[in-house]
């Protein structure tokens, strides 16, 4: 492939942002091609929502341009961004809690005329997400979070998005929930096609699914590179990946072992 040609799928160039009095982005520059699941890791408070939400429309740029497939939208309304082929599910899933599941689920394809295409995306969604179907006519606000998420995730593909821009997926959930919906988000990269923008604080789950990473820190990129590439970074290794706290923590198992005999 001639690189000088390529062009990704998302571009955030140089990319400034406030949240409140405080610049929370501070010139993030990133790429996503098509097809790939990128994720962006930090901390709580580095600024990672606020990228996301400045990235969809939902917030404003101080400065910077994001491009989806050439076409400038920094400053465009959600719903054009949408349109354009961009969804954003976001932290705390955000459904609507009186509404049934189905028709949570038909929101999410508001911008669409397409009835035909509407139903059968209808039906892709409940093949994914079983549970759904089963749960459709049921009020969404009475589901568990697992399933709550789940229903998130399918609103935002009821929009036939190019790339889905997903906020912490698995906060709040169990271990068991947590992969079972990252199962799901890799079937729908893989099987789908659908590009994948992750945010994450669990830095492992998030690395195993992902193609490609970048550590955010206080608003800025401080690391990027491939999954496994971050998974071999001791940095990560040791701030994000936990590495350095279980090997504390088996440190004093084993000073307490020493000290019952």
């Amino acid at each position: 492939m001639n690189t000088t040609d390529h062009q990704p799928l998302l571009k955030v160039d140089n990319l400034e942002s406030y949240y409140g009095p405080i610049m929370a982005i501070r010139g993030v520059s990133l790429t996503i091609d098509t097809g790939q699941i990128v994720t962006v890791l930090g901390a709580n408070g580095a600024g990672k929502t606020t990228l996301l939400k400045t990235i969809s429309g939902v917030m404003d740029p101080e400065k910077g341009t994001i491009a989806l497939d050439g076409r400038a939208i920094e400053g465009a309304a959600p719903d054009a961004v949408v349109n354009h082929g961009m969804v954003h599910v976001p932290e705390g899933r955000e459904i609507f809690p009186i509404l049934t599941v189905e028709e949570n689920l038909k929101m999410g394809a508001y911008t669409r005329s397409d009835r035909a295409g509407v139903a059968t995306d209808l039906q892709l969604v409940y093949d994914y997400f079983p549970i759904l179907r089963e749960r459709r006519s049921q009020e969404a606000g009475t589901l568990s979070g697992g399933q709550q998420q789940m229903l998130a995730i399918g609103r935002g593909l009821m929009a036939k998005p190019r790339i889905m821009l997903l906020d912490e997926p698995s906060l709040g959930l169990s271990p068991l929930l947590v992969g079972e919906i990252f199962s799901i988000i890799r079937r729908l990269n893989s099987e789908q096609n659908v590009t994948m923008m992750l945010v994450e604080q669990n830095a492992k789950v998030a690395l195993d699914v992902a193609h490609f990473g970048y550590v955010l820190e206080l608003g800025r990129i401080v690391m990027s590179g491939e999954a496994e590439k971050l998974r071999q970074s001791k940095d990560v290794q040791e701030f994000y990946l936990g590495a350095q706290q279980e090997t504390q923590r088996g440190q004093r198992r084993w000073k307490q072992r020493k000290t019952w005999r």
